[in-house]
């Protein structure tokens, strides 16, 4: 039913392509000229290399840009969508689960049922377990066990634990699919810590059956339950600007859109057709199981000729981020190797020339932190070889005067590059006030402030992030495999010496950046203080956002009104905590 998505159709999505291409484009090669008539007087080849990092940058930074432009224009009303005249489809709702906290898990099904029931819809509930360990497994039957009686009217539930647990999550599905795939028609995928309202999932079986082409459907999951000041402004930041640059994605997508693993709805013909995922040849990192595993999987379906959307206009989807930029920077660690992986994908056959930009992007995402390292080490070089002139003649002056007339250049590039990364945010912040979304963040003028402290708190966290990701890209260029890290889920506040001892090298490496160019451009230094401090200080950084935060600031919609099913998951997590003495286990029921 492509009525549904007009926004999708083939000539608005290939002008969206060709308008944001263009426009990284031109920004990217403005910026090399410009700082090629800056050039020092160091040696060629320096000069010659910081033009080609800028020109990779700053297309980068354009490209996101662009998707928040594209984003402004508000979306087409979600349509209606009536409940089909024959029987409903059979649906799964499918939860890998792997070593999670048993009462969480049984809590959001717990709401989850509750939901889809009011919602007059009955899809199965199927955990599927890769816990290992035999106490572990035992504790997570015994806490599961409440979720397993066929309560009339309630959606059944079903668990299995397999013991040949091979190709991770994908696998885990793989093997459902495989052995119980035929029983459904559709399949909903959520993660671990993934919910969603009962009245979400019946529109999203609605739009499958109303559009027989339609393979996968996509929603844009909004973050809830942070309680940091790390994990309150990430909730900040993925309801407030995501809002308009998944707006951006979907155009830019089309009908090639993205999968993220969770959070969405397969067609299991399609699924069961298209992906099936093979261990890739060689070791890890780059062989073995495709951690990545999503965006292969959206590829497949689109070379299988059906459609992959992403609708961000479908509410009621939820997720939980991470509570502080240790337990962030491990989950972007897998992402790292899962999205270089993919350089193994380029030229596989019959891929869509629009997934192989996907893989692109994704591997672009992560080799950007090493070109802007780059940019950064030879722009140093470059100040170690040139003759020095003296940049500040006056005193206390803030500003540089570089020979031969180069101060407007280096102005002109830096305010350009500053409003690459500064414009979208103001004119999301306008969008929202001229709409009305920014009330549900508290108001325009606490949404003003929310998205300065956001801002700030992202240029300050920055360069340590930006180590994080060039050594989780070397790690993996190097052969190293991170494997898989169990995620921490509710790991919050961290202690200095938590922090120094996962951030002292960062801090090192600040220090000796900073005492370096002291010694050989102590006119520059100044011009460093942003790079260097922060990673000095990363391991305060690092601890103090990892604190818990009030609501003055950083405030989402889902605070001022809790979602229904939030609102009964956090009731009936409350009530498994309790939980813990259960005299004999029922028979699971196996899927």
């Amino acid at each position: 039913m492509r009525d549904a998505a007009p926004y999708l159709r083939p000539g608005a999505t290939r002008r969206c392509r060709i308008a944001a291409l263009t426009f990284a484009a031109f920004c990217a090669v403005a910026a090399a000229a410009t700082l090629a008539r800056a050039g020092t007087d160091s040696v060629l080849v320096w000069d010659a290399l910081r033009v080609v990092f800028i020109l990779l940058t700053t297309a980068w930074l354009a490209w996101g840009a662009a998707q928040a432009f594209l984003g402004l224009r508000r979306l087409p009303p979600l349509p209606r969508m009536d409940p089909p005249d024959c029987a409903p489809p059979p649906v799964a709702i499918l939860i890998p689960i792997c070593n999670e906290d048993p009462a969480a898990v049984r809590a959001r099904v717990q709401a989850m049922r509750a939901s889809v029931r009011a919602a007059g819809i009955s899809p199965d509930f199927i955990i599927l377990s890769d816990t290992s360990g035999e106490a572990a497994v035992v504790r997570e039957q015994v806490m599961l066990s409440p979720l397993f009686d066929a309560r009339p009217g309630f959606p059944a539930v079903y668990y299995r634990n397999r013991t040949e647990r091979y190709g991770r999550k994908a696998g885990n599905i793989e093997d459902f699919i495989r052995r119980s795939g035929g029983a459904y028609e559709h399949v909903v995928i959520l993660d671990a810590d993934s919910l969603m309202e009962g009245e979400t999932i019946a529109h999203m079986i609605a739009r499958m059956e109303a559009d027989p082409g339609l393979g996968l459907l996509q929603t844009l999951p909004r973050i809830t339950g942070a309680s940091s000041i790390f994990g309150r402004a990430m909730q900040f930041a993925a309801g407030f600007h995501s809002a308009v640059f998944s707006r951006g994605l979907a155009r830019l997508q089309g009908a090639t859109g993205p999968f993220w693993g969770h959070n969405a709805i397969v067609r299991v013909r399609a699924l069961s057709q298209c992906c099936g995922l093979p261990e890739l040849q060689g070791p890890p990192p780059f062989g073995g199981t495709i951690l990545s595993h999503d965006y292969v999987e959206a590829a497949l379906l689109a070379r299988g000729g059906w459609r992959v959307e992403m609708d961000p206009r479908i509410g009621g989807s939820y997720e939980e981020g991470p509570e502080n930029l240790l337990a962030f920077a491990r989950r972007d660690r897998r992402w790292c190797q899962g999205n270089l992986q993919h350089m193994r994908l380029l030229g596989a056959p019959g891929l869509k020339p629009w997934s192989r930009f996907v893989f692109v992007q994704g591997i672009v995402s992560y080799l950007v932190a090493l070109a802007w390292a780059a940019f950064l080490v030879v722009s140093f070089l470059a100040a170690m070889t040139a003759a020095q002139p003296d940049y500040f003649p006056e005193a206390r002056q803030l500003f540089p005067v570089f020979p031969d007339d180069r101060t407007h250049q280096i102005a002109a590039l830096v305010i350009g590059i500053g409003g690459l990364l500064l414009l979208p945010k103001l004119l999301i912040l306008g969008e929202a006030v001229v709409t009305g979304r920014a009330g549900g963040h508290g108001g325009a003028l606490r949404s003003a402030f929310s998205v300065l402290a956001e801002t700030a708190m992202t240029a300050l966290i920055a360069p340590v992030m930006l180590m994080f990701q060039c050594r989780a890209v070397i790690e993996v260029l190097a052969g190293q495999d991170g494997g898989w890290p169990a995620t921490a889920r509710g790991e919050g506040r961290l202690s200095l010496a938590q922090a120094w001892r996962a951030t002292r090298w960062i801090s090192l490496t600040g220090a000796g950046a900073l005492i370096s160019m002291r010694w050989v451009a102590p006119d520059l230094l100044l011009w460093l203080l942003p790079v260097a401090l922060p990673m000095i200080a990363a391991p305060v950084l690092i601890a103090a956002t990892s604190r818990p935060w009030g609501r003055g600031l950083f405030v989402v919609p889902e605070e001022i009104a809790t979602p229904p099913v939030v609102a009964a998951y956090r009731e009936a997590r409350h009530d498994a905590a309790r939980d813990h003495e259960v005299s004999d286990v029922p028979l699971v029921p196996q899927a």
